[in-house]
């Protein structure tokens, strides 16, 4: 299975390195038993509570004591409150990630590009709207515009422009398209203006199709 020119599949691993901040760095490359156990203990701690309270309820020391480990490990496992809520999102992100790189039309490569940039936007506000809450605390960090996961869709949506054959300055363009799928954004659009997630959905592919001149 190949990956497409221009894009790079962001597995758990190569994730927190394009981050350098999930895994300690004193650590060696095989996670020790403890360093492990810990980190699977604070995951499921942050998840039981995050699904309880919601994650602007929730607090790193909770996590921690939850987890029944000091807020120190903690943060030398995630590195900051956004790297442990990227991992949270992590199995449904490369789940994602695996649809439209390597699956089947609409979303995949077999579709004619245009085609696919369409259908990803729809997937892609589906899954912010899902996971609002959780995008919505990751995106109050300003290093989360160029982590590994926002550059992957970064690179999608440039890759399908170009693929369309849109003219102009297609980082502008790519900029754009993505600025419409911030979590903040979409959420204020259904809650605040009362659009429902088609009609935002519809929104977003009327400025792609325009961007591609159809």
């Amino acid at each position: 299975m190949s990956t497409p020119p221009g894009i790079a599949l962001v597995t758990g691993a190569n994730r927190d390195l394009g981050r350098n901040t999930a895994l300690d760095q004193a650590d060696p490359p095989h996670e020790r038993g403890d360093a492990a156990r810990n980190r699977a203990l604070l995951v499921d701690a942050a998840r039981r509570l995050i699904a309880a309270r919601g994650p602007d309820a929730v607090t790193m020391d909770e996590i921690a004591a939850a987890a029944g480990v000091g807020k120190g490990t903690l943060f030398r496992r995630f590195g900051s409150r956004p790297g442990l809520m990227i991992v949270l999102l992590d199995e449904d992100e490369q789940a994602e990630q695996q649809a439209f790189l390597f699956g089947p039309a609409p979303l995949g490569p077999s579709a004619p590009a245009l085609e696919r940039l369409l259908a990803y936007g729809r997937a892609r506000l589906r899954f912010v709207h899902t996971h609002h809450a959780l995008l919505s605390d990751i995106d109050r960090d300003p290093q989360s515009l160029y982590n590994a996961p926002v550059t992957l869709h970064r690179n999608h949506i440039h890759v399908l422009l170009e693929a369309a054959g849109t003219t102009g300055h297609l980082d502008a363009q790519t900029e754009a398209l993505l600025a419409l799928l911030q979590a903040d954004f979409v959420e204020h659009q259904i809650s605040e203006r009362g659009l429902t997630l088609e009609q935002v959905g519809d929104a977003w592919e009327s400025l792609a199709r325009k961007l591609c001149g159809r």
